[in-house]
């Protein structure tokens, strides 16, 4: 079917964003545990508990446990193209040793130039080095209220590009369907031309409140236009930091496996067993037992979205998009095949300590056998 000028017309056009924040997030896991208090005190920064602020009504439950810390400091602002970061970086700090670090980029003008902007933000090196050099400050001021404080090999970036208001009003239905491939485009940093099923496959996660919102999840960046929408930026926010913590816990656990199956390969092998080390070993593998479990519920006990219908329907569809139930089985299946393993160690050690029982009985029947010949 042709399309008339009109509608040609109104696919090509870009409309003009009025007021808008992009936010690229860089979360990082920066220690075993940190102590909030602690941190929040030896932060002399401006800092603040945050909630999730709710424009819907809500229950006054749906909250972080415990809330993590926000610090705002002042920073240089930073180019990223033809944008530039406001001159203050926040840093959100999780009880359970995550970091991360938000750079926020006043946005406005045509929406066609997200796309630029979608481009310079992915694999930023400049924002990289710069937010671990934020995490590497933070560390150092707040000293051991940070457990084990570490280097993260891992890091998570993700953008949110909430769009506040365009110059004049919109049909975002329409919008959707108009400017689909644009879209696309920005929300995957590929200025080439996508196929069709990608353009599906881009927009697939899109969920909304009021025809006058809506917030299209991909695996990159998500689009959110709302007047508001500090509550659903939250949500992703922290679903970010949940994925870092998965794939750092998978990576843990992996490294924890080949140690495991090398403690269980080296005992099986082992010729003197009487003398081995069975309490070392069954203490090193609870210990890495005790640490990647502590994390994973740490991590998954953290943001309660019971509360709230559509934030819950918001989650669950960024859990999909994420693909967070597949970390999570694989965790769990990782944690059961650890326990197998020290289940195999115990008993082993229990085998060696009764073998260990049975040379002395009969140790101690061939010294009263031979007392007894002594003596005669």
């Amino acid at each position: 079917m042709m399309m008339n000028g009109d509608s040609a017309h109104r696919s090509s056009s870009s409309p003009t964003i009025q007021s808008g924040i992009c936010y690229a997030i860089f979360a990082y896991d920066a220690a075993r545990a940190i102590n909030l208090a602690d941190a929040e005190r030896r932060v002399h920064e401006a800092t603040e508990r945050p909630t999730i602020a709710h424009k819907r009504r809500t229950p006054n439950y749906f909250e972080y446990q415990p809330p993590p810390v926000r610090l705002s400091q002042d920073a240089e602002p930073l180019a990223v193209g033809k944008f530039t970061t406001r001159s203050s970086v926040d840093l959100m700090i999780y009880d359970f040793g995550a970091v991360a670090v938000i750079y926020a980029l006043p946005i406005d003008g045509p929406f066609a130039d997200l796309l630029m902007l979608s481009e310079e933000l992915y694999d930023n090196e400049a924002l990289l080095a710069h937010s671990r050099h934020r995490v590497e400050q933070l560390l150092k001021t707040i000293g051991d209220a940070a457990t084990l404080a570490h280097a993260s090999p891992v890091v998570e970036d993700y953008v949110l590009f909430h769009v506040e208001s365009f110059a004049e009003p919109l049909d975002l239905n329409s919008f959707c369907t108009d400017h689909a491939r644009q879209i696309a485009q920005i929300l995957r940093a590929e200025r080439q031309a996508l196929s069709e099923q990608e353009i599906d496959d881009a927009l697939v996660v899109r969920v909304s409140y009021s025809p006058d919102d809506v917030t299209i999840v991909d695996w990159n960046a998500t689009l959110i236009v709302d007047r508001e929408g500090d509550d659903v930026r939250g949500v992703l926010e922290f679903a970010n930091v949940e994925l870092l913590e998965m794939r750092y816990v998978d990576q843990k656990l992996d490294r924890a496996l080949n140690q495991a199956y090398e403690t269980l390969s080296r005992r099986s092998w082992r010729l003197p067993r009487f003398f081995t080390s069975d309490a070392a070993d069954l203490r090193s593998l609870a210990e890495l037992q005790v640490d990647n479990a502590a994390l994973f519920e740490g991590v998954n006990n953290t943001l309660k979205l019971i509360g709230d219908q559509y934030l819950a329907r918001v989650y669950r569809m960024v859990n999909r998009r994420f693909h967070l139930d597949e970390w999570d089985a694989s965790i769990l299946r990782k944690l059961q095949t650890l326990e197998s393993i020290y289940e195999k160690i115990s008993v082993q050690a229990s085998n060696h300590r009764m073998e260990m029982l049975e040379w002395v009985i009969i140790f101690l029947i061939a010294f009263s056998i031979a007392l007894e010949f002594i003596r005669h």
